[in-house]
């Protein structure tokens, strides 16, 4: 049986095919459940779901937030309301320290918790209109740890190409204040290592496969359209601060 969008959209549930279709009234979805979340909310897309074409289609931004980052946040929230302590943490604080949480909460905090951060950060380094050089302490950071920009950017899309299943290609600040490109499995977090995730870019198969297909490689060269590198270059001087 041949694998096409309709089997695609069966098998991703019909609710959400239903919003990736656009038969909810726009936004209704997410804006419902941001405000049910607690202790966690979803974040709104700062943009349009269809402001990152023709480089991140449409139906695939409302998969992606409406069905992928609602259900991280919800699974997330879970988690940490069965004990009342966890609350009064960020998603961020939490995550970075997995051993000492509830064993019986551990795994799905590391899957769930780290996907909430992950995605939560992911909007916000995608815009429309955006691409090109960096420019900024972040443009001269990866200038001095990779000798170009043209050499961070092989690595970055190496790490995301090269990542086995499901996971994310990530430019991180480690313990040292050095620049490092790595990749992590599934939604962990460098976080979870001890490093800070100065960008990201999220390589599981819901991220691109409606417009790419098996296609990873194609998807990952496009990403470079829609990074928003004001934001990335805020997230490295908070983090070198």
């Amino acid at each position: 049986m041949s694998f096409n969008r309709r089997n695609f959209l069966i098998l991703l549930g019909g609710s959400t095919g239903a919003a990736a279709l656009g038969l909810f009234p726009k936004d209704s979805l997410a804006q419902a459940t941001a405000s049910e979340q607690k202790p966690f909310a979803v974040a709104p897309l700062p943009y349009a779901y269809n402001a990152l074409e023709p480089h991140i289609d449409e139906e695939t931004m409302r998969f992606h937030h409406d069905k992928h980052y609602v259900s991280y946040t919800t699974k997330l929230n879970e988690a940490v309301n069965k004990y009342p302590q966890l609350a009064n943490k960020s998603a961020e604080e939490i995550i970075s320290d997995l051993d000492s949480l509830p064993e019986d909460v551990r795994t799905t905090i590391r899957n769930n918790g780290g996907g909430y951060v992950n995605h939560t950060m992911f909007w916000q380094i995608m815009a429309p209109n955006a691409g090109g050089q960096p420019t900024g302490e972040i443009a001269k950071a990866i200038a001095s740890a990779f000798g170009s920009f043209d050499k961070f950017k092989t690595a970055f899309n190496d790490a995301g190409s090269k990542q086995f299943g499901s996971g994310w290609s990530w430019l991180v600040l480690d313990n040292s204040k050095q620049l490092k490109v790595i990749g992590t499995p599934n939604q962990d977090s460098p976080l979870m290592m001890g490093m800070y995730p100065i960008m990201g870019n999220d390589v599981w198969e819901h991220a691109y496969y409606l417009k790419y297909r098996n296609e990873r490689a194609k998807y990952l060269e496009a990403w470079w359209n829609v990074v928003n590198w004001d934001e990335v270059n805020k997230r490295y001087q908070q983090a070198i601060a």
